[in-house]
């Protein structure tokens, strides 16, 4: 019996040295932070599951008012309310091989309280740069020690403030003030003479090709020399003459190629006006 006895107290004070150890790795400020607060603790694969549990055990004894073990791959899943842990102690068990990859950060930085603290173990050279994007700030990086600290900002997350320089501004009159005695701009004074004269047509003429006012590369109606000239430049009419002298007899005495086929006989030194159509072949 007094060597059962030996055994189960040399146990015993194994057990407490392993926990004692795994406490004197958190920063005498990181503890004092755990009095009274709600605390997550945080493992990865590799971890002893019995290592956990005396961790947890040796925890409650720094005053918590709860303690909650997570495993890394079911942190998101188990969908924790916002700003619910004071502190989070991440991946402080053997052999530390879990990732705090920047989903996670983000989940976690989501669930803690304001001012929240959270220490814990990486072996990755990005873990200060994925902490800032997660939202974390006073980031804190111990290379030689595989460790790091942080702090959540002091407001919640998806939390709003108006600018200062946002505010409405609102424009009023004199309360003393009444219609007749507000003077109002005559919409007429705004106007000058050249902006009551009609345009002219030819002024507003576009090109057909292009749509604008805007001569096209072989421009024919006379926009490129208005628009060259400044001026308005009136299209000039065509006019047709004939060869043999007998084209105003009628179709039976017209050539081929008289412009005016299909139109009736006029008399000698009639002016005869042609469409532009007609002077123009059929393609």
């Amino acid at each position: 019996m007094t060597t059962n006895n030996t055994v189960f107290g040399n146990l015993h004070l194994s057990s407490q040295l392993l926990t004692k150890m795994s406490l004197a790795k958190i920063p005498s400020e990181v503890l004092n932070r755990l009095k009274n607060g709600t605390v997550l603790v945080l493992w990865g694969a590799g971890s002893s599951p019995e290592d956990v549990q005396r961790f947890s055990q040796e925890l409650s004894t720094q005053q918590c008012s709860r303690i909650i073990v997570e495993h890394f791959e079911r942190l998101i899943l188990s969908s924790h309310p916002n700003s619910t842990f004071d502190a989070v102690l991440s991946n402080l068990f053997e052999p530390h091989t879990a990732k705090h990859s920047f989903e996670l950060l983000s989940e976690i930085v989501r669930i803690m309280k304001t001012n929240g603290l959270i220490f814990g173990k990486e072996k990755s050279d990005r873990i200060s740069a994925d902490l800032k994007l997660a939202g974390f700030c006073n980031i804190i990086v111990e290379p030689t020690e595989n460790s790091f600290s942080a702090q959540t900002p002091n407001f919640e997350v998806g939390s709003s403030s108006r600018l200062a320089f946002a505010q409405p501004t609102v424009w009023s009159l004199s309360d003393n003030l009444v219609d007749d005695q507000i003077e109002l701009i005559n919409e007429d004074d705004l106007l000058d003479e050249n902006d009551l004269k009609k345009p002219e047509a030819e002024t507003l003429r576009v090109c057909g090709t292009t749509g604008k006012r805007k001569a096209c590369k072989d421009c024919s109606c006379g926009l490129a020399e208005e628009l060259e000239a400044g001026q308005p430049v009136k299209p000039t009419t065509k006019s047709a003459t004939s060869s043999c002298g007998s084209c105003y007899l009628g179709d039976a005495f017209r050539c081929a190629s008289c412009p005016y086929l299909g139109m009736p006989a006029f008399k000698p030194g009639e002016k005869i006006q042609l469409s532009e159509r007609q002077l123009n072949p059929d393609l």
